[in-house]
C-alpha cells in the first residue's frame, strides 16, 4: 500500500505546526522522520491517523483521496500507529487491549476473548516473543508492552505503520529487537514510517530520511549521511555532536556520599531502595536507566523534593536529609529539573526574574524588600550573552523562548550561583542538538572548575558522553556503578536489571 501525503498544513492559532509537508512512504520501505522535539514530527503522524484534521492539503493510500474523521477511519484503510506514550488500558489483559475498539462476540454475543487471544499467539510467533494473552499490562516491562501496541496494529491489518518515537523507553536491547521486527515488517511488504530524533537509530534501519525543522520539509538524506550532516539539517548549522573533555582529576573530599537511601511513595511503596554511592569534586557520575526507575524520586530526595526519606546525604560534612529545599540549596546545591515548565520556570515571569528565583533573600539584587533593578538587569545581560540565550532581552517572558532556550535560563541561573553540587537531571529533553552541544559543554566546564557533578538521562547516548562513572538503576536499586568507557551492551543489560559490582573508575 502506497502512502503519499501532499501539501499538508495544520495551524494551531498563530502557530504553523505542519507547513505544506509532502510525504511519500512506499510499500516496504522504512522512511525516517527525523527532526527535534517540536519540530512538527508527531503533530504530522496525528493527521495521517485521524486524530487531528488538516487545514490544508490531501492524504492518498494508493492514489486515491482519503478523509479519515478519526482513528477508527485510519486504521480501517491500513493504518495503524504505535504511540510514544502507550494507547493501553493497564488494567485490562493482552487480549483485552487488542479486542478493545474491534470487539468481536460468538454466535451467542458473549465477547468473543479467545478470537483475540489467538490473535496475540499469532503475531508473537510471527516475530519470535513471547506475550501472554492473559497477562495485565500493568504487569508487563514496557519493552513487551510496546509489543502488544505492535501485535494491536498487526491484527487489524495495518498495512502502514508508525513508530512515534518507539525507543524513548527502551533498554539499547529492546531498542535492537525493535530494530529487527521494523525490518521484517519491511519485509514482508509492510510501509513504515520512524519518528525519532536520534541520529544514530534512523541511519541503522532508514531507507530514506526526511528532515523537519519548525514545521517544514528542509531536505532529505540517506542512510549514508553522516550524524554531522544530519545534525546540521536537524539545526540549521553545523554542530559539534562529540563531547569535549579531558579525563577527570576528581578530589578525594569535599564531594557527595550518599549511604542507604530509601525514599518511600505515598502509599508506602519503596521508589529508591538501599542507594549508596559517591561524587567527588571534578568528576561527572550519570546515572543511567529507563524512566520509571526511580531515578526522579533520586534526585528529588538529594534536593529536600521528598519527604518519605531514610538514609544520609552528606555533601562535604553537611547532612542534607531533613532539611528545607532553601537550606540544601543554600548549602551549595544547584538543581537543574527534569521539567523545566513545572520545577524549572515561571513562564509569566520574565527572563530577569527567573535568574534569580532563588536569590532575592541574599541582598544581592534586593534592598529593604525593593528589586535593585539595574544589578539586575546587567546580571541578566551577562547570563544571556555567556549562555547564548536567544531572546529580544532581559524582559523577554520565560514562556516564549524555545524549549532549548528556556533550558540555558535554567542552566544559567544554576551555574551562576556559589555550588558545589550540580544535579542535572535530563538537561537535553526536549532541546535541539545545538543546544544540547552547548549544555554539555557547560557542564563538562563545570566538572572541570572542580564542582562534583550529577546528570541523570534515559538517553544512554548522553550518559556514555557525560559520565566519568556511571550508575545504572533498575526498579529503585543502584545495579553497579561501572567506568564511563563501560560497553553499551553492558549498561543495557544492567537496565534490565543484570547486577554488576562497582569497578574502579
Amino acid at each position: 500500500m502506497k502512502l503519499e501525503l501532499r501539501g499538508i498544513t495544520k495551524r494551531f492559532g498563530s502557530l504553523v505546526a505542519n507547513d505544506h509537508i509532502d510525504l511519500t512512504v512506499e510499500p516496504g520501505e522504512i522512511h525516517a522522520l527525523l527532526g527535534e522535539n517540536g519540530a512538527g514530527k508527531s503533530t504530522l503522524m496525528n493527521v495521517l491517523y485521524g486524530l487531528y484534521q488538516a487545514d490544508e492539503g490531501d492524504i492518498l493510500i494508493d492514489d486515491v483521496v482519503q478523509h479519515f474523521q478519526g482513528p477508527g477511519e485510519a486504521m480501517a484503510a491500513g493504518i495503524g500507529m504505535v504511540h510514544q506514550h502507550f494507547m493501553l488500558v493497564p488494567v485490562f489483559t493482552v487480549a483485552e487491549n487488542v479486542a478493545l475498539g474491534h470487539e468481536q462476540t460468538t454466535k451467542l454475543g458473549a465477547l468473543d476473548l479467545g478470537r483475540a487471544r489467538q490473535q496475540v499467539r499469532d503475531v508473537a510467533k510471527r516475530f519470535g516473543f513471547q506475550v501472554d494473552p492473559d497477562a495485565k499490562v500493568e504487569d508487563l516491562p514496557v519493552g513487551v508492552q510496546q509489543r502488544v501496541e505492535i501485535i494491536k496494529a498487526l491484527s487489524r491489518d495495518a498495512e502502514v505503520l508508525v513508530f512515534d518515537e518507539p525507543t524513548a523507553v527502551l533498554t539499547p536491547q529492546e531498542t535492537d529487537e525493535l530494530m529487527a521486527m521494523m525490518r521484517q515488517l519491511k519485509a514482508e511488504g509492510k510501509g513504515i514510517v520512524f519518528i525519532t530524533h536520534k541520529l544514530r537509530e534512523v541511519r541503522e534501519v532508514a531507507d530514506r530520511i526526511t528532515v523537519v525543522r519548525r514545521g517544514k520539509i528542509v531536505g532529505t538524506a540517506s542512510p549514508q549521511s553522516t550524524n554531522a550532516e544530519l545534525a546540521s539539517l536537524m539545526v540549521g548549522r553545523a554542530v559539534e555532536l562529540t563531547v569535549q573533555k579531558s579525563p577527570a582529576v576528581p578530589r578525594t573530599a569535599g564531594g557527595l556520599e550518599v549511604r542507604g537511601l530509601r525514599v518511600r511513595g505515598d502509599d508506602g511503596a519503596i521508589l529508591v531502595d538501599g542507594a549508596s554511592f559517591d561524587v567527588r569534586p571534578g568528576e561527572i557520575l550519570a546515572i543511567a536507566g529507563v524512566q520509571g526507575n526511580g531515578q526522579t524520586e533520586l534526585t528529588e530526595a538529594l534536593v529536600g523534593l521528598e519527604s518519605n526519606v531514610d538514609g544520609s546525604i552528606n555533601l562535604g560534612g553537611i547532612e542534607l536529609n531533613g532539611r528545607s529545599v532553601h537550606a540544601i540549596l543554600g548549602a551549595g546545591v544547584g538543581f537543574v529539573p527534569e521539567d523545566r515548565k513545572i520545577d524549572g520556570l515561571v513562564g509569566t515571569m520574565s527572563i530577569a526574574e527567573n535568574l534569580i528565583l532563588d536569590r532575592t533573600d541574599t541582598g544581592e539584587f534586593t534592598s529593604a524588600g525593593t528589586l535593585r533593578r539595574s544589578q539586575l538587569d546587567r546580571f541578566a545581560h551577562e547570563c544571556i550573552e555567556e549562555f547564548d540565550i536567544r531572546a529580544q532581552g532581559p524582559e523577554t517572558r520565560a514562556g516564549m523562548l524555545s524549549g532549548g532556550n528556556q533550558q540555558k535560563v535554567v542552566v544559567a541561573r544554576e551555574m551562576n550561583r556559589d555550588i558545589r553540587l550540580l544535579i542535572a537531571a535530563q538537561p537535553t529533553r526536549g532541546v535541539d542538538v545545538g543546544s544540547i552541544e552547548f549544555i554539555h559543554s557547560r557542564i563538562v566546564a563545570a566538572r572541570d572548575e572542580g564542582l562534583a557533578v550529577i546528570v541523570v538521562s534515559t538517553e544512554l547516548d548522553e550518559v556514555v558522553a557525560l559520565g566519568d562513572r556511571i550508575a545504572v538503576m533498575y526498579r529503585g536499586k543502584i545495579v553497579g556503578i561501572v567506568p564511563g568507557d563501560t560497553p553499551r551492551e553492558t549498561l543495557g543489560l544492567m537496565m534490565a536489571g543484570a547486577e554488576v559490582e562497582e569497578q574502579a573508575a
